[in-house]
């Protein structure tokens, strides 16, 4: 563990060691108001932590009946298989080379960011603020920590949560910067001190270890008021931000509105509220999702108590796969491949369910659809062309039954590099790579690995000999999508290039 730990720390901070399609029938016509819209996105959730995914411990009722009741999509991705990169993608519906939300050196924002989330990107909260919503968010954010970076500069009216991922302000430990300059001057003994330490915190974690900032942040008019409690007690994160959520609701049932509760868990260290230890007979992450389950129930209590559940789209996913590193702490993506770091399907495909009672015909779908997809899918839902020029597709004619995704093709980026390729049930890989220390070693294809997903999805069995012509099919598709656009700076990395 403490190896791998060193691994973690050595590659995570130092990399080195379209047009949206139209919907059949216009919104006013399909609706008799605005839905409102809410996004349940958890962190490091694997594929099959989950029940309805298959996990046979973890109890997840709400998530289950949202599941029954909605539509569980079995082929959902995000657009990278960590936090930041991740999160720009769902808000923008953009690619993070597209936006420069990606980094080939540093994978995610870090504490004390000079940059962040670009002022020019129009995010989900933008769009709908700009028709009328109400704009709430509630817990992580991970796209930049300075002032003019923080979610209520970017379109939400208010937000509580953290600017970051709950282990990025240790205590007692050498912080982003430190740690940067050890790797430089050489200072392996000091830098394998620190990660040993810290994998023995993430094992045990107690709340004097970090010093995790908790940011209340309100646009009044033009202006910002923002208070900082410094440190949180991580375990009761979840519920304040549900209870923030519920209360957001109550406040704004009588307007259409936009609750976005981005979870800090289950990335580790895990926490959890008293009500939940020992809860779980999955141990401590069994606890920790089963919160969040909980918390899935308080939101459409919610909307049930306020009349609205009938006029509201839910959607349930997960930032990337579980972090594997982390073994008992970390969770599992099922039948699927590796997890979190990697673009082998258990980084990237993640449970995702959509529920809207009375309107969504309940099922499994098993069309590929993408977080990218979300933002066009929800500006044609209010009826709104604001989502031209975005890298996902307008999911509404299969939410609803009249027709089979728009997506047939999907894009695995790791660290700006494309690492893979999916066309229909076709997956081709030109470079294969474990994360975190992990196996397997990075290799790049001279002939690309093939899977059939539908046949395979463990990715098991390598086919690109016996179908060469799908091979050929997907090199053709990858260059059209290189064409698409000419890939943006890393933003991530810019802090190297300023000292910062």
């Amino acid at each position: 563990m403490i190896q791998r730990l060193g691994i973690v720390f050595g590659l995570w901070l130092w990399g080195f060691t379209v047009a949206v399609a139209g919907t059949a029938l216009a919104p006013e016509a399909r609706f008799s108001a605005p839905p409102n819209i809410v996004i349940l996105f958890a962190d490091d959730l694997g594929y099959g932590d989950v029940q309805s995914y298959g996990h046979p411990y973890i109890r997840t009722p709400h998530i289950d009946d949202l599941a029954r009741n909605g539509q569980r999509w079995t082929d959902f991705y995000v657009a990278a298989p960590v936090c930041s990169p991740s999160r720009g993608a769902l808000l923008t519906g953009r690619l993070p080379l597209r936006t420069g939300l990606y980094g080939r050196i540093i994978r995610v924002y870090f504490p004390n960011e000079p940059g962040g989330l670009p002022d020019a990107e129009v995010t989900l909260a933008e769009a709908l603020r700009q028709r009328g919503y109400r704009t709430g968010m509630f817990g992580k954010w991970h796209l930049g920590d300075a002032p003019h970076a923080l979610p209520t500069r970017h379109g939400f009216d208010e937000w509580l949560g953290v600017p970051y991922s709950n282990d990025m302000d240790w205590v007692g430990e050498p912080g982003f910067e430190e740690l940067v300059a050890m790797s430089q001057r050489g200072d392996n003994q000091a830098r394998d001190e620190s990660f040993a330490r810290r994998a023995q915190k993430y094992a045990n974690p107690q709340e004097q270890d970090y010093a995790t900032p908790l940011i209340k942040s309100q646009r009044l008019d033009d202006e910002f008021v923002d208070s900082v409690e410094q440190p949180t007690v991580q375990a009761n994160l979840t519920k304040r931000y549900t209870e923030a959520a519920v209360e957001f609701i109550r406040r704004n049932r009588q307007q259409p509105f936009f609750v976005y509760l981005p979870y800090t868990m289950p990335h580790t260290p895990l926490f959890r509220s008293s009500d939940f230890v020992g809860k779980s007979i999955g141990g401590r992450y069994g606890d920790v999702v089963e919160e969040i389950d909980w918390s899935v129930g308080e939101i459409r209590k919610a909307l049930r108590a306020a009349g609205i559940e009938d006029n509201t789209l839910v959607i349930f996913s997960s930032d990337n796969g579980p972090w594997l590193t982390m073994n008992e702490e970390g969770g599992r993506a099922g039948l699927l491949r590796d997890g979190k770091g990697t673009t082998f399907e258990g980084g990237m495909r993640v449970p995702t369910v959509f529920s809207w009672p009375g309107k969504l015909p309940p099922g499994v779908v098993s069309d590929i659809g993408s977080a990218l997809d979300v933002f066009p899918t929800v500006m044609s839902l209010v009826g709104s062309d604001v989502a031209t020029g975005v890298d996902g597709k307008d999911l509404t004619q299969t939410l609803f039954g009249e027709a089979p995704s728009p997506r047939n093709e999907l894009a695995y980026y790791r660290a700006g590099v494309l690492y893979a390729y999916r066309l229909g049930p076709w997956k081709l890989h030109f470079v294969t790579e474990g994360a975190y220390g992990l196996p397997p070693e990075r290799t790049e294809h001279d002939r690309p690995v093939l899977y059939n997903l539908h046949r395979d999805p463990s990715e098991r069995f390598d086919v690109a000999e016996a179908n060469p012509e799908i091979v050929a099919q997907i090199q053709t598709a990858v260059a059209k999508h290189k064409q698409r656009f000419t890939p943006a700076s890393p933003l991530f990395d810019a802090r190297l290039a300023t000292g910062g």
